[in-house]
């Protein structure tokens, strides 16, 4: 993923977010409405995740030490497992008691145009974000489709803007739902129902976006496009006629460790493997550029060797 891109996104939909908490914020002491409440801890927590993700991305660009020999690419991980545990603690379960309590407690909604007037007011401010995320994720997801894109994207930062702008988006028709039914009705119950809806989709989308960075913390391998292409490379068909097997994991978004054992033939000189290996390395990393970290085993193929890999 483009750095500047992610960022982009990020720092487009932080500004909406700040805004739109900010008026939440109002239109909630004018009307009472818990749905606003929500709302407004919603986008707190949302402006909370996305400074987390800038804060995450920043530590991540440090150099490597003799302790954190790999570098700390992995911190974009922790930061994106983090912003999945925030939208579920303070936004997900503080929606869902506070409609509780609105149920079990209802009162009347006061100045009932200022709900809808913030409400309307946030569902452009976070269509704009959302376009932006749209925009960007756009450049690398190719023919990917979203589902595919947020499983399989190795950058975490996109996907979680993508999905915390849904989730606002969605969530913000839920609350104006809410608003709407309890203004024709006279009964505030439905402001309640709308705001435990709220919860329980940010409590969905957080679990999503917490089983997915939990996968890339693990450790991820390279998609099949980038293993193919480095197998290619690998390969030139004089000195370096195969791979007999080959590992491949992302150490950060934007970064990757190739390790493979490579077959040469058994009548090359120790200087003509040499020279093979650092080709082999020269032509990997034009192939996939983030393959920053290779090590290259040299051995002769055998088939029964290979098959026990």
């Amino acid at each position: 993923m483009s750095a500047s891109g992610g960022t982009r996104a990020i720092v487009a939909a932080l500004v909406a977010n700040l805004a739109i908490a900010v008026a939440k914020f109002v239109a909630f002491l004018f009307s009472g409405s818990s749905s606003m409440l929500a709302e407004s801890v919603h986008s707190v927590a949302d402006s909370g995740n996305q400074g987390l993700l800038l804060l995450g991305g920043k530590r991540a660009r440090r150099e490597a030490t003799p302790q954190h020999p790999f570098g700390y690419g992995r911190e974009r991980y922790i930061y994106a497992f983090l912003v999945s545990i925030v939208l579920f603690t303070v936004g997900g379960l503080f929606a869902v008691y506070e409609g509780y309590e609105k149920i079990k407690h209802p009162h009347t909604l006061e100045h009932w145009y200022w709900p809808v007037g913030v409400l309307l007011f946030a569902i452009v401010a976070e269509a704009f974000s959302f376009r932006t995320a749209i925009k960007e994720s756009n450049q690398l997801r190719g023919r990917q489709s979203w589902t595919q894109f947020v499983r399989r994207a190795k950058a975490p930062e996109l996907p979680v803007v993508l999905l915390e702008d849904l989730g606002a988006l969605v969530g913000l028709i839920l609350a104006l739902g809410g608003v709407g039914m309890a203004l024709l009705t006279g009964n505030s119950v439905w402001d309640g129902v709308g705001t435990i809806c709220i919860g329980v989709l940010l409590i969905v989308i957080a679990v999503v976006l917490a089983v997915e960075t939990k996968s890339l913390l693990l450790g991820e391998a390279a998609g099949p496009d980038a293993v193919e292409r480095i197998s290619k490379a690998l390969v030139d068909g004089d000195t370096v006629t195969g791979v007999i097997h080959m590992r491949t994991l992302h150490l950060g978004p934007e970064e990757l460790l190739v390790a493979a054992k490579i077959a040469v033939k058994h009548d090359d000189t120790a200087a003509e493997v040499a020279r093979a290996i650092d080709a082999a390395e020269s032509r990997v990393r034009e192939a996939e550029p983030i393959a920053r970290v290779i090590y290259l085993e040299p051995d002769i193929y055998r088939k029964a060797a290979a098959a026990a890999e």
